[in-house]
């Protein structure tokens, strides 16, 4: 198994998970590159870090943002290994561990709830903002607004009505937009 591999497979669990919003191996202002994180509702945010060697496993506790972990992202976090790699009392205190054996990711430890703290919400923000920035640079000359308004065009071109199959913006499920 490869890490690209791993991460894909981190990537659908959060999504199973219940993260509605997920990116995978972008950087943010502090320096760190999740492999994976995603968003739930009321903000929550966790975070899923891939890991196919004992090495690698290893060097990673040396990050300053491991070292220092009220400056990381997540408000949960969790290792991805292969079945075997890391035993669970090597687990940084408070940190989950997934395991990948049979086709199928298993919860071997949970992780807290709450470890992210201002510093790393403030990291978190930047790396969506900066996700967004990239979005809007490949739809220029278009602005993500515009992006965001295509069913709005999409009426107009059909007469007032949304072609069949298509749901109003205002009908599509996000249960980002719901109060907590």
């Amino acid at each position: 198994m490869t890490h690209a591999q791993l991460v894909e497979k981190a990537v659908r669990w959060l999504r199973a998970y219940g993260c509605g919003v997920i990116l995978s191996e972008q950087a943010c202002v502090s320096g760190e590159m999740p492999d994976a994180i995603g968003w739930k509702r009321a903000c929550q945010s966790v975070l899923v870090e891939c890991k196919i060697s004992r090495p690698d496993f290893l060097i990673d506790r040396d990050k300053p943002f491991r070292r220092k972990p009220e400056t990381g992202v997540g408000s949960e976090r969790f290792y991805l290994v292969p079945a075997g790699l890391v035993r669970r009392e090597e687990v940084p205190a408070g940190w989950g561990l997934l395991e990948y054996r049979n086709r199928k990711i298993e919860v071997i430890l949970r992780s807290v709830k709450n470890f992210r703290t201002a510093a790393g919400f403030n990291s978190e923000m930047n790396l969506l903002l900066a996700s967004l920035r990239r979005v809007e640079i490949r739809i220029e000359p278009q602005t993500i607004t515009d992006f965001l308004k295509w069913k709005n065009r999409m009426a107009e071109y059909n007469r007032g009505s949304l072609p069949e199959g298509i749901l109003a913006a205002e009908q599509e499920p996000n249960p980002f937009l719901a109060s907590d």
